[in-house]
């Protein structure tokens, strides 16, 4: 991702563009480069955010999506930032549910693309081949409805991050908290627009989870994106981000 990547008080992230903020919110195994194409879209009207979420940062006894919650608290303050567009896949998702439960005067609207919270299919509770290269890149080419969107970049970055004893018990801890922290029962507490953009193959989070958001969150629109999986910001970014861009429009510019 050719943006730089600012470090401030305890935080890292990428900034650009002026205007209504986005703030947007990566994955458990996700990079800021995922959200490439959205940012090079929304960067000439909005001001984009991408926070690094402290995955390998915070202390592994308090971590989980409560504690990202309150780092993007942090955050947002650090920024002077209110009345944000959150905008989340797969962790970052489950992340931004949990802020705006918390913190609804912070955020003006929210956008769900792959989110965890209320069921995931992920790696599961180990990773059993980790030092199996082919494994690894089967798990990744999971994650996508073609497997060409699984490079090999891609699958160098998550072999080498799964064979670090460290990152992968975080991530671990990480993802066992999202499966134990179901949202069905706080969703009716959001009753900003919420704009679900989801793969029609999606596999970590099938499209049952995609409805059963739309059925619990009281103002929300349900998208679907053909020929895709768990990101579709990643795999159909064209196809996402005119979703997104007619979304930020009816909210943002009436």
């Amino acid at each position: 991702m050719n943006y730089e990547v600012v470090e401030q008080e305890g935080f890292k992230f990428i900034e650009v563009g002026e205007g209504e903020p986005l703030v947007l919110l990566h994955g458990l195994m996700g990079e800021l480069s995922n959200w490439e194409q959205t940012v090079e879209k929304f960067k000439h009207k909005y001001r984009v955010l991408v926070p690094i979420l402290p995955i390998y940062e915070l202390p592994i006894l308090t971590l989980g999506v409560k504690s990202l919650s309150k780092y993007l608290h942090r955050f947002l303050k650090f920024k002077k930032l209110s009345q944000v567009v959150l905008i989340g896949n797969s962790l970052g998702g489950h992340v931004g549910l949990v802020f705006t439960v918390a913190h609804q005067e912070f955020v003006k609207a929210l956008v769900l693309t792959g989110s965890s919270g209320l069921y995931e299919n992920a790696f599961g509770g180990s990773f059993p081949k980790r030092e199996n290269y082919d494994f690894i890149k089967e798990k990744v080419e999971f994650t996508f409805y073609s497997p060409a969107t699984a490079t090999k970049e891609l699958v160098d970055e998550v072999f080498k991050t799964v064979n670090d004893r460290s990152r992968v018990i975080r991530i671990l801890a990480l993802a066992k908290s999202a499966i134990r922290h179901n949202m069905a029962k706080e969703l009716k507490k959001i009753t900003i627009p919420v704009s679900l953009i989801w793969g029609k193959q999606d596999k970590v989070t099938p499209p049952d989870v995609a409805k059963e958001f739309y059925e619990l969150l009281p103002n929300s629109e349900l998208n679907w994106v053909d020929e895709c999986g768990h990101a579709p910001m990643m795999e159909q970014p064209e196809v996402f981000n005119n979703y997104l861009e007619k979304f930020l429009d009816r909210i943002l510019l009436k």
